[in-house]
């Protein structure tokens, strides 16, 4: 049985989750689609980095990061600090890519995932700068060496957005993207409904993980323009990135807001949207209020919905309950079967 190298840069909660999710799936994934993983190279920004070609022991990984050890004690070999000599020293076939990653220009995973497709190594991704910035560059590149670029957990977790439309509506032309993307903002907007100020709502975000210390990038629609935009750049074929995506948040919406809506039956959700308009895509970010007739009124806290309509089916609509980094840990799984099987 062939045995696949994998190779984590990045091993936040996400990389930690996918850990612990290969561990829990390695016999299903022998025994029901012959398939077996090691990961030979794990890097991270600040406990230390290790290479065994070997395999290294996932649960010893996981047990120095939990009492705060370094990996390096793992490492059979010299592991280069430099993110793209490690990348080319790692010996894997795969490398799933999860590091720090900047909004504006895609960067650094940009570079690293252009390194692994040159290397001949499938990239895998939950990053979604690489997707905005360099879909279209980075697919040639990899069809160019004869692996895959993916990148499921970009958008809604875990929930195959890309991968229904990709497997289960070929030749479909999609029209019009809505819904509720960020789950942060979606949660904050549900507390409020129940009687919490906006800044109660932001804190308790924050004090469960779900928002980070500057919320801006949630509550100023940053996060949501950044998914419609990679939802538009690979489902529409039209590249789009979030400096283009008209865009407000939720800062506005107060108290009296929110009585109002209620009043009108109707509750506050930051919505995104891209609709074709000839050979461009218009795309917007903004509070609308929704009824009871919208697919959008029935999702609460950190739940997310899109709606897809193409030219060949009626709207066709994925709702995610509650996702966690277990959640976009099984989308890099799913799609690292995908590439190898």
């Amino acid at each position: 049985m062939t045995v696949t190298h994998l190779a984590l840069l990045g091993f936040g909660n996400v990389g930690q989750a996918f850990a612990r999710l290969l561990l829990r799936k390695a016999d299903t994934l022998r025994d029901e689609l012959g398939l077996v993983f090691t990961v030979t190279a794990i890097a991270t920004g600040s406990r230390g980095r290790a290479i065994d070609p070997a395999g290294i022991d996932l649960q010893a990984a996981l047990d120095c990061i939990a009492q705060d050890q370094p990996l390096d004690k793992l490492s059979t070999r010299p592991a280069p600090p430099d993110n793209l000599a490690f990348i080319q020293a790692s010996g894997a076939e795969v490398l799933l890519e999860n590091t720090p990653v900047s909004y504006a220009d895609g960067q650094p995973a940009l570079d690293h995932i252009r390194a692994a497709l040159k290397a001949g190594m499938h990239a895998v991704t939950a990053n979604k700068g690489p997707v905005v910035h360099g879909y279209r560059a980075l697919t040639d590149l990899a069809t160019s060496r004869g692996v895959r670029f993916l990148f499921e957990s970009t958008v809604m977790d875990g929930a195959p957005v890309f991968g229904m439309m990709r497997e289960t509506v070929p030749a479909g032309v999609v029209q019009r993207i809505s819904g509720v993307l960020n789950s942060t903002t979606n949660l904050i907007l549900s507390r409020m409904e129940r009687g919490e100020s906006f800044d109660a709502a932001v804190a308790y975000a924050q004090s469960i993980g779900i928002a980070e210390t500057d919320p801006s990038g949630d509550v100023d629609g940053w996060d949501a323009a950044i998914k419609i935009s990679a939802l538009a750049t690979v489902l529409m074929g039209v590249p789009l990135t979030p400096d283009q995506v008209e865009r407000t948040g939720i800062r506005e919406i107060n108290a009296g807001r929110i009585a109002q809506a209620a009043e009108a039956g109707k509750r506050w959700k930051l919505v995104c949207s891209a609709e074709r308009e000839g050979e461009s895509v218009r795309a917007q970010v903004g509070p609308q209020m929704v009824g009871p007739a919208s697919a959008m009124y029935t999702v609460e806290g950190t739940t997310s919905i899109v709606t897809i309509e193409s030219d060949v089916l009626g709207p066709l609509t994925l709702i995610e309950a509650d996702p966690s980094p277990d959640t976009t840990a099984y989308g890099l799984l799913a799609d690292l079967i995908n590439a190898v099987k």
